[in-house]
């Protein structure tokens, strides 16, 4: 499905991507975890089109994306912290959207998390005065909206209460089960232990290593993921 092939990318002097190689499939919640400035969001951005490495490819289908903008279609993003117009309604948010996808999905829209987060009830505020959490609920039924192939969250249950995490936690379980590539970062191993199949821990740039849950327990001899990991590490 996505194939990344030794992807470098500097800025300055900072390298903040040193050739990291991974393979991503549908059918799958891959979890990316790292220490905080250890290149997850740059590879994010890069897959994104955001960011062009300056050295490897991104293959989407056996497909170079450089230069390609139609595999986008077929990606969901929701970023760690959604940024919308202040004065902008959230229904008239959502309702641009719809219009901007009619012509792709003919109304067959997502709409499981607008409703499972009573998001209609505020179709009449401008964005300014939501909450962080509420605008992290925006952010994440906007990236299921469109039934995309994958799905990249970025530490999607941060701001959220323990409703509307496990609200999330269900629906990420649920395209999953669907044949759907989730890819996931956060810093709670517990969330990660809870949503995802396999992790690929990012340091400084580079893919330390790229395991299913199961293994990484195994190996360690530990139960908790937190544990198992810090073993890991360790070793």
């Amino acid at each position: 499905m996505i194939q990344i092939e030794r992807l470098y990318k500097k800025y300055g002097k900072v390298k903040a991507l040193k050739g990291i190689n991974l393979t991503f499939n549908l059918d799958q919640v891959v979890a990316l975890v790292g220490p905080n400035a250890s290149g997850k969001t740059t590879l994010i951005k890069c897959l994104l089109g955001m960011v062009i490495p300056d050295e490897g490819r991104i293959l989407f289908d056996g497909k170079d994306i450089k230069g390609d903008v139609q595999y986008k279609k077929r990606i969901g993003y929701m970023p760690q912290i959604g940024r919308y117009p202040d004065n902008m309604l959230m229904g008239y948010l959502f309702g641009m959207m719809k219009d901007l996808g009619k012509i792709r999905l003919k109304d067959n829209f997502d709409e499981e998390l607008i409703v499972a987060f009573h998001l209609e009830e505020m179709f009449g505020k401008p964005m300014r005065v939501l909450s962080g959490g509420t605008r992290q609920k925006v952010s994440a039924a906007l990236a299921f909206m469109f039934n995309p192939d994958v799905i990249i969250l970025d530490e999607p249950t941060a701001g959220l209460d323990p409703l509307a995490s496990e609200i999330l936690k269900q629906k990420i379980h649920k395209e999953r089960e669907a044949g759907k590539l989730l890819i996931v970062t956060s810093h709670i191993m517990s969330e990660v232990e809870e949503i995802a199949d396999s992790i690929a821990y990012i340091v400084e740039g580079e893919a330390l290593f790229y395991k299913s849950i199961a293994e990484i327990k195994s190996e360690s001899g530990e139960e908790r993921l937190g544990k198992a990991l810090f073993h890991l590490l360790q070793q």
